[in-house]
């Protein structure tokens, strides 16, 4: 394999970073981007504005590859997800030149010469990238190794409390988003009724550019929907955070639902969607209707699109489809405390020598991934794969708390008193903002 690339697919902010370490490394990277631009999926949520300040947004290694030509790092201020494009990732998709293919849509990852059946001769063999470009043409690309950054953008969890689309999901396409709607397209929303499903950050962020919307528009009306029979950490963890915009960021959604600027919709779990002149109407698995909505923002999370390496072996959690060494420190069936410990080359390794997930999709369908996690596991991937096994066990990053203790509670209790408990009592049910005629807070 002397002289093949390692294959990044994804030109997102791991996969730009993992081909400046590679570079520093003495390994030629290949990064493979599907879309017309390097960082083409940040580019679509381009209005919303991180809670991860400048230094934490960027690779340390992506610095020192940027730094001769002038550029210097931001010291302060919370970018937009347009102003990383082009004041970080766009200067270092340049830096890194033609080793960034645009336009490459990575179809399959195979080994040469063998299915997935096949033992013999397996590891001696070198990977194989099957590629097809804007036009269609297919191509296969042999790589050393191969470093799966290609994140979950692309694949939005449904509306549906199963996991799967709600009924008439699909045929209400025309009601539905599933990306965070911004402040600057308000005519879609001024005077409507929206419904947002979904109870992370983008749910939060969604909440907070609506509620701008509905302050300015006083007939708008704005459905917070979620799934879980208590608010527990929906806000979360407010000044004891860590990261203090991601703090301010529940307590601007909190403080949208106090005002009566969102109505709160807890223990609903959509079953199906019917579409009618008035809208589309969500229904319940218990059989609550809410009323009919100009607009549904679907923002449930995301899940890994694995079918990519069908042809390769993997060792995944069951539940989270991550990487079974960090799932239970990232399950939120399981973890209650706020802290994530950060993760390594020896918590990615998979079964198939030298292929690695990281970033996004190394989280499978887990919340809360930071920029700063993807860094630090790109890091030690590269060391392991340039054989410098010492700085590839070493953990150079202590993750910021989330300031939220005591988990969420079960599933189905209403009240959250027996959400699992680490340094604080589990969050107690509250009741806030109006509610919408036909459910019930």
């Amino acid at each position: 394999m002397v002289g093949l690339p390692v294959v990044v697919i994804g030109a997102g902010p791991q996969g730009l970073a993992a081909a400046a370490h590679l570079l520093e490394r003495g390994l030629e990277p290949l990064v493979l981007e599907q879309g017309a631009t390097a960082a083409a999926a940040v580019s679509e949520w381009g209005h919303v504005r991180l809670f991860s300040e400048w230094p934490e947004l960027v690779d340390t290694a992506a610095v020192r590859l940027l730094e001769p030509s002038g550029w210097q790092t931001p010291k302060r201020g919370y970018p937009t997800g347009s102003e990383w494009v082009s004041g970080y990732l766009a200067p270092l998709a340049s830096a890194l030149g033609d080793r960034v293919r645009n336009g490459a849509r990575v179809t399959g990852v195979g080994r040469k010469g063998r299915d997935l059946l096949v033992d013999a001769g397996r590891a001696e063999q070198p990977f194989v990238v099957h590629v097809e470009d804007g036009d269609g043409r297919e191509s296969r690309i042999e790589a050393q190794a191969v470093i799966d950054a290609s994140g979950t953008w692309s694949t939005p969890n449904p509306a549906g409390a199963d996991g799967l689309p709600a009924l008439g999901e699909t045929a209400a396409a025309g009601f539905l988003v599933y990306r965070i709607p911004s402040f600057a397209g308000a005519e879609q929303y001024a005077g409507r009724h929206a419904v947002v499903v979904g109870n992370g950050h983008s749910a939060a962020t969604a909440i907070t550019e609506l509620a701008r919307i509905a302050r300015q528009h006083p007939d708008t009306q704005v459905t917070w929907v979620l799934r879980r029979g208590t608010v527990g950490a929906t806000f979360g963890g407010g000044e004891s955070d860590e990261l203090p915009e991601r703090g301010a960021l529940g307590q601007r959604a909190r403080t949208a639902v106090e005002q009566g600027l969102v109505s709160l919709v807890t223990g609903f779990r959509t079953e199906r969607i019917d579409t009618t002149p008035q809208g589309a109407v969500l229904i319940a698995e218990d059989g609550r209707e809410l009323e009919p909505a100009d607009r549904v923002v679907v923002l449930t999370g995301f899940r890994p699109d694995l079918s990519i390496l069908s042809e390769v072996r993997l060792e995944l959690d069951a539940r989270l489809q991550a990487p079974v060494r960090i799932a239970a420190d990232i399950d939120p069936n399981i973890h209650s405390c706020g802290s994530v410990r950060a993760t390594g080359a020896t918590d990615l390794v998979q079964p198939e020598p030298g292929l690695f997930i990281v970033g996004a999709k190394s989280y499978g369908r887990a919340p809360t991934f930071l920029a700063l996690t993807g860094y630090e596991q790109v890091r030690s991937v590269v060391a392991e794969l340039a054989g410098d096994h010492e700085a590839a066990n070493r953990i150079e990053l202590v993750l910021p708390d989330t300031g939220v203790c005591g988990g969420v509670g079960l599933f189905d209790d209403p009240t959250g008193a027996k959400g699992g408990a680490c340094c604080a009592p589990a969050p107690q049910l509250i009741q806030l903002g109006r509610t919408p005629a036909g459910s019930a807070v």
